[in-house]
């Protein structure tokens, strides 16, 4: 049996012996199997009752009796987006964006009814993800482990009989970081089923592979913070605050701190403030329900000239349905125009949040999980802008069964009695415009690209980490 064996082999017989070394371990590991199961569950229920629900609704949009063509344009559909397979590990924004959008004509409603449902489900274990046990609680384990590796072997008097008998303190550290990636080894097999039964669902290997690596270096990073901690420091208990204030620093203020400093540096108005900004510029974009409105005067000496007639009576098209198509057009470029602006500003608060890494390599792996996850702001726009194409596209085809397939006399004395809006009304297979929607996260390849900057930041902490150990270690000396 080697030196480094055989070191790794005593620390681990002295943590079995400790009481809180084995009750600590044991609570870290019960919080993570049972937050993983429920998260499993839920997030599972949610894919199949969002998927459904998409389906039901499309179903009822086709399903509309015979309508006038507006009538159908704000009666509406509903675009979901079911949680990807990793959401069972990493919820990441979904819990706080909402999860469907209700489509209509004339404007762009947000993503509605975050998930307040799990928090009345599982109680207090809706704050607690697996990703986020991984990322707290585990390095807290590993300090709770680690923080006396070496200065116990100091204390004991042992540390000047290894050395006295050639051993080497690189040696010795190797023995005490290979007790510890036993630990990480351990602690990673939960993270290894998850990903697994992931890609059950449908996940990318590459996806379910690449969290897995990245959550092990990560705790690598954390191993070789408290080993170095514990080689440099001379007392248990300054090792052991240090490494408490190091952990505190990385996993709950620079996190913090990262939050305000982006937004404090990239103002990002929330959608009521938009809209507010945006009614001055809608208005002068004209009524779309108004035909006569001035500001389509221009539009209406134009098609007037296309189809060489003198009155909007005599073109052999429906005027208000060109009016609301042209409407709906102008309007959702305006519209697109601000959320595009608002969504630029929200990225580029992602991205600075992101460099904090630097300072904190719980940021780092939080950013890499969220977009391995497809759970990243980055996905939630796309959501928005997919489902916005979706919006559009429906509705403009209405207008166009507005303007073809519906005569303008009668649109237009559709109130007069009962028989004049029965004729007001198109066939109810006119509402087949409505394309399926299923919304799918990016590729793996997509989404490895968008995580590259973590994971070479994680690894950059990993090299830095390492280094100390290996420098603090060639230098141990009674």
């Amino acid at each position: 049996m080697s030196t480094i064996t055989r070191i790794a082999r005593e620390e681990w017989r002295l943590w079995l012996r400790s009481r809180v070394v084995v009750a600590a371990a044991l609570i870290v590991a019960v919080l993570i199997a049972a937050t993983s199961m429920l998260t499993a569950g839920r997030i599972a229920d949610e894919q199949s009752q969002r998927t459904q629900q998409q389906i039901a609704a499309e179903q009822t949009f086709f399903a509309q009796p015979d309508r006038h063509p507006h009538r159908m344009v704000h009666y509406g559909h509903y675009a979901f987006r079911p949680p990807p397979p990793l959401a069972v590990f990493e919820p990441g924004v979904d819990a706080v964006t909402g999860q469907s959008i209700f489509l209509e004509g004339h404007r762009q409603n947000t993503a509605m009814f975050a998930d307040t449902k799990a928090a009345a489900d599982l109680g207090g274990f809706a704050a607690l993800t697996p990703a986020s046990l991984y990322q707290l609680l585990l390095p807290l384990l590993l300090i709770v482990l680690g923080h006396a590796m070496f200065l116990r072997e100091r204390e004991s008097g042992t540390l000047a009989v290894m050395l006295a008998q050639g051993q080497s303190g690189t040696k010795l550290a190797l023995g005490k970081a290979a007790a510890l990636l036993a630990v990480i080894a351990i602690f990673m097999v939960p993270l290894v089923f998850v990903a697994v039964y992931s890609i059950s669902l449908g996940e990318s290997a590459l996806a379910a592979g690449s969290m897995v690596a990245g959550y092990f270096v990560y705790l690598c990073i954390w191993g070789a913070i408290v080993l170095a901690a514990s080689i440099l420091l001379k007392q248990r208990s300054v090792s052991l605050g240090a490494l408490i204030f190091v952990w505190l620093f990385a996993a709950l203020i620079v996190p913090r701190f990262a939050i305000n400093a982006s937004s404090a540096a990239i103002d990002a108005p929330g959608k009521i403030e938009s809209d507010l900004v945006m009614l001055a510029e809608q208005r002068k974009l004209g009524d779309g329900h108004n035909a006569a409105d001035p500001a389509f005067m221009q539009l209406q000496a134009e098609v007037l000239e296309q189809y060489e007639v003198e009155t909007i009576e005599e073109l052999p098209i429906n005027w208000r349905g060109v009016v609301a198509s042209y409407s709906e057009a102008e309007l959702t470029d305006l519209l697109n125009s601000y959320a595009e602006e608002r969504m630029g500003l929200e990225a580029s608060q992602s991205r600075i949040f992101g460099l904090f890494g630097l300072a904190s390599p719980t940021i780092a792996i939080s950013s890499a999980s969220r977009t391995l996850a497809g759970t990243d702001l980055a996905t939630h726009h796309r959501f928005l802008r997919e489902s916005e194409a979706l919006r559009f596209g429906f509705v403009q085809a209405l207008n166009e069964k507005h303007a073809t397939e519906l005569d303008y006399a009668a649109d237009i004395n559709r109130n007069a009695d009962a028989e004049a809006s029965r004729r007001a009304r198109v066939n109810a297979s006119a509402w087949q415009v409505l394309d399926e929607f299923r919304f799918e996260p990016d590729g793996a390849d997509a989404r490895l690209e968008r995580a590259l900057l973590s994971f070479v930041i994680l690894l950059a902490w990993l090299t830095a980490a390492g280094g100390i150990v290996y420098g603090a270690a060639r230098r141990v000396r009674l």
